[in-house]
């Protein structure tokens, strides 16, 4: 594995900032610090993208499978359960392993959430496990090519 591409949908920059009993008080930046130490542990180059706009993040979808990415890590926050445009795009690069993270635990929130018509096209899923469930995700998604 040589690159991994993290992808955050809309309002995952607004972590630390909104809902805190929920996502908790560590911020953006944090986050994004996170992930680029785990890559520098793990020996993989990482991207993270971070996108409020639906066409955006489908854009970036599309653009991993003419780079080569080796994996993706993505939470498509509100658009897991209703954008069948994520769905379709991340099923259209389905030689790309997909990990989909949601920061709290979507089953124990309100009914619309326990839903995600993005997970059935990605390999994995992890939820409730918070900032950290993108480490894991990173973990598992060199494990598999290893």
């Amino acid at each position: 594995m040589k690159k991994l591409l993290v992808i955050n949908g809309p309002n995952i920059n607004f972590v630390g900032i909104r809902e805190k009993g929920i996502y908790g008080s560590e911020n953006y930046e944090t986050l994004v610090s996170m992930i680029e130490n785990k890559a520098k542990e793990l020996g993989v180059e990482v991207e993270v993208f971070q996108n409020n706009s639906e066409g955006a993040v489908i854009d970036r979808i599309q653009q991993a499978y003419f780079e080569n990415v080796d994996g993706i890590v993505i939470n498509p926050g509100a658009f897991t359960h209703y954008s069948y445009a994520v769905r379709d795009a991340l099923a259209s690069v389905e030689a790309i392993p997909k990990i989909e993270v949601h920061i709290s635990n979507v089953h124990k929130r309100e009914e619309f959430r326990h839903v995600s018509v993005t997970a059935p096209v990605c390999t994995g899923q992890v939820v409730g496990l918070g900032l950290k469930g993108y480490l894991y995700a990173m973990e598992a998604l060199v494990d598999m090519q290893s």
